[in-house]
């Protein structure tokens, strides 16, 4: 059976008025609301050859057609037409995003907040992926007799405070020392790369600071692997609480049990394609995901892909304005973090 112009103009008016409606559509539906230049009866034909192709199926409970997830393929793929954002929402998405101005994770806190505000879905950043950043600074900063302050900035701007309690007093020369000693020993390193081994050289070099490394470095190293860790960031977790397909208490129990499993979400994030990838149902490889679809985009840092951002939400979403909300987002992101 061949899919022509006339079935995927039926397919996309029934795509489009689902979406806006949540209500299955049927050929009267059709035929009032759009200039399709054919009779129901013949909209009803096309409807049935649809629904044989596999890119339409019928609720049980209504004789009209909702899309399937072969359906919604389609449309993404070769019929949907990406909203322009007004010029109204893409100064809200830059002033969100601008003012975290500072800490990336700042920067990735506000980035999820907008994501969710812009699509009324779900929203899921996750941290940029440091591997190769390279150290800037270690500074030990005096706070009291028996505190010290650990900042650590890497390149990528990153910075991580810690606060230390020591056993002992420690006087500030010895603090701006070693701060000297750690910085001449580790700015410019790759991250990943500073180990046990590297504060085994440090300590051979400086053997009458031993103990004060013994103090700072555990917990030098410790950060150092939370900022190459990735981070999932949430937002708009009740957002799904107004859409139809999440009035019934079992479904929306459903959704926010799948999002409790965290390291499915961030498998399927990492795993997405590169630019803008959109998967839909059942083309998720997890079960719990399987009646969402799920929007993505990459995020770069001067060029390199470090982190991905993503909406969660029914199958039944704007994909249209979706995409072009997400692209949207993921290009300022990128602005911004390349100019930190």
């Amino acid at each position: 059976m061949e899919l022509g112009e006339r079935k995927l103009k039926i397919l996309q008016a029934i795509i489009k008025d689902f979406i806006d409606t949540a209500e299955p559509v049927g050929s009267r539906t059709l035929r009032k609301k759009y200039d399709l230049g054919i009779s129901a009866a013949t909209i009803r034909n096309e409807m049935a050859d649809l629904e044989e192709m596999g890119y339409l199926q019928q609720p049980h409970t209504s004789a009209g057609r909702v899309p399937s997830d072969k359906g919604y393929r389609l449309y993404v793929d070769s019929l949907m037409i990406i909203d322009k954002l007004a010029q109204r929402q893409k100064e809200a998405i830059r002033k969100s995003i601008l003012q975290s101005v500072g800490e990336v994770e700042q920067v990735i806190t506000n980035t999820s907040k907008i994501l969710s505000q812009m699509t009324r879905l779900t929203s899921v950043v996750l941290s940029p992926q440091f591997d190769q950043s390279k150290l800037k600074t270690v500074q030990l900063i005096p706070v009291d007799e028996s505190s010290i302050l650990l900042v650590i900035i890497s390149e990528s701007g990153v910075v991580k405070n810690t606060l230390l309690r020591m056993n002992e007093s420690c006087t500030l020369d010895n603090l701006m020392f070693l701060s000297k000693m750690l910085n001449i020993k580790l700015k410019g390193q790759t991250i990943r790369n500073i180990t046990w081994d590297t504060v085994e050289d440090i300590k051979k070099e400086i053997k009458a600071f031993n103990s004060l490394l013994d103090l700072v470095m555990p917990v030098v190293l410790s950060t150092l692997e939370e900022m190459v860790n990735i981070q999932m960031y949430l937002d708009g977790l009740t957002n799904i609480f107004h859409l139809p397909e999440y009035h019934s208490i079992d479904k929306a129990r459903d959704f926010m049990e799948m999002l409790n499993h965290k390291e499915n979400i961030m498998d399927l994030l990492i795993n997405s394609r590169d630019g803008v990838d959109i998967t839909i149902g059942k083309e998720n490889k997890h079960e719990a995901m399987q009646q969402c679809s799920l929007v993505t985009a990459t995020y770069k840092i001067n060029g390199l892909i470090v982190g991905k951002i993503g909406v969660i939400g029914p199958t039944r979403m704007n994909y249209e304005n979706i995409v072009s909300v997400v692209d949207y987002i993921t290009k300022n992101l990128s602005n911004l973090l390349g100019a930190l």
